[in-house]
This record gives structure tokens, sequence and C-alpha cells, in this order.
């Protein structure tokens, strides 16, 4: 049975609403992702919104092209229409853009998986970062700091130069863990018997939250931790700093 013309106009206009608030959210930058303070962060973002850009387009002509079947192809009587077996060049389109779109999408994520895992020589900053059941260490072996984590009391902070390039050398000494700052849009595990880097580039001033992001016991909700990034002039005051008292 039929619909009610009303109900329908009114859940056409609905989904065509449904449909601009989607664009505009993605127009407007709204991807859902924080703001990255770090290149390789800015690299990740792009790739994000490079790939919700192209799901929406994806998704507007599939929504398109069942409206459009809908509305042309509707029944009008109990006449059937003319059946064609096959049509080799819509056949032929609707297999090679999928591929061609799965190789583009496949292409920058490769590049940019390149970019932010590169090993671009000598850091300017080495962090080994030790996460442990359940806390983390952050040792400066450059300048012979190590800041501990308590299991009570104010989260640890690791305190990184703005506008350097900083390598993390991330090992477990007990379980899997995992060293996740959100805004550098990526996260790296932490896993016994195996050293694993991370590199970044510090873009932007201030101080970050960072957590465990892999189950690893009872009390994986204890450990967080902060970062905090400072110019290159308090970077080295932090340094005198902590030496003189140590």
């Amino acid at each position: 049975m039929a619909l009610p013309c009303p109900a329908f106009r009114r859940r056409r206009l609905g989904l065509a609403a449904a449909a601009v608030a989607v664009a505009l959210a993605a127009c407007s930058g709204g991807f859902g992702e924080p703001d990255p303070v770090t290149q390789e962060g800015s690299s990740i973002q792009s790739l994000w919104r490079g790939s919700v850009v192209a799901a929406l387009a994806v998704g507007l002509l599939v929504w398109g092209l069942i409206g459009w079947a809908l509305l042309r192809y509707r029944r009008r009587s109990d006449t059937v229409p003319s059946q064609n077996p096959y049509n080799i060049p819509i056949e032929i389109l609707y297999t090679v853009v999928p591929v061609a779109i799965v190789a583009a999408l496949f292409f920058f994520t490769l590049r940019t998986e390149r970019a932010v895992t590169r090993n671009p020589g000598p850091p300017d900053v080495t962090v080994e970062v030790i996460g442990f059941q359940w806390q983390w260490q952050f040792r400066y072996p450059a300048e012979g700091i190590t800041v501990t984590g308590e299991s009570v009391g104010e989260p640890p902070e690791m305190v990184l130069p703005l506008g350097q390039r900083v390598r993390f050398e991330l090992r477990a000494t007990d379980v899997a863990h995992s060293f996740w700052v959100p805004r550098f849009l990526a996260k790296k595990d932490l896993i016994p018997g195996l050293r694993n880097t991370m590199t970044v580039d510090t873009t932007e001033a201030g101080t970050y939250v960072g957590r465990c992001a892999e189950f690893c016991g009872l009390d994986h909700w204890r450990m967080n931790f902060s970062v905090r990034v400072v110019p290159p002039a308090q970077y080295e005051r932090w340094l005198a700093d902590q030496k003189a008292n140590s």
C-alpha cells in the first residue's frame, strides 16, 4: 500500500535535511578530531578529512541514484517494462569507479603512513617512555633526568621543546600498554620485549592530556599523564631545575 503523499513528502524532506546537515558539518571542519599540535598530527588530520569527504561524496551519489531509480521507475501500471539482461558500459563503470576510489584511498593512506612513521634522522630530543602497572616513567637519557609517576597524587608530566623533533622510545616492563596523546592524533603500543619508536615535531605550545589506550589491568584508569610543550628557552630552564633538584 502506497504511503500518503504528505507522509512521503515529510520523509523526503527529512532525508534531504539530514544530508544537508552532514554536508555542512563536513564543510565547516567539524570532523570529530581534536586540533593537532604536531606536524604528524596535521598529516593524519588531512587524511582523515579527505576520507570523510570521499565517503560523503560516495554516499550522496548512491543515495541520489537510489532516489532517481525510485522516482524514475516507480510502478505506473501492470505493464512489465522492457528487461535488459546486461549493460556492458554501465557494468564496466560501476566496476572501475570503486576500484579507482579504493586505489586512491590506499595511495593517500600509504603516503601519510610513510610520512608519519618515517625515520627523519637524529632527533633534537629523545625521551624514553616506560609503561608499567600502573604508571609511567619518562627518561631523558642525554640530560640524565627521570620523571616517574606515583600511584597517588598528580599524574607525571613530560616537558617538550616547541618546534623541535622529539623521538619517543617506548618500552613496557610487564604487560602491553599504549602511549596516547589525543592532540598528537596518533598512538603507539608499548609491548614487552619490543622497542617501538614514535617521532613528533611539535608545533603548538600548551599542556595536553595523555593516557594509556590499552587495557592493562585493574588500575588501568590510573595511567594518565600530561605533556607540556614550551618554548626552547623555558625548556632549558626546566632541565636546569630538574638537574638542580635531583
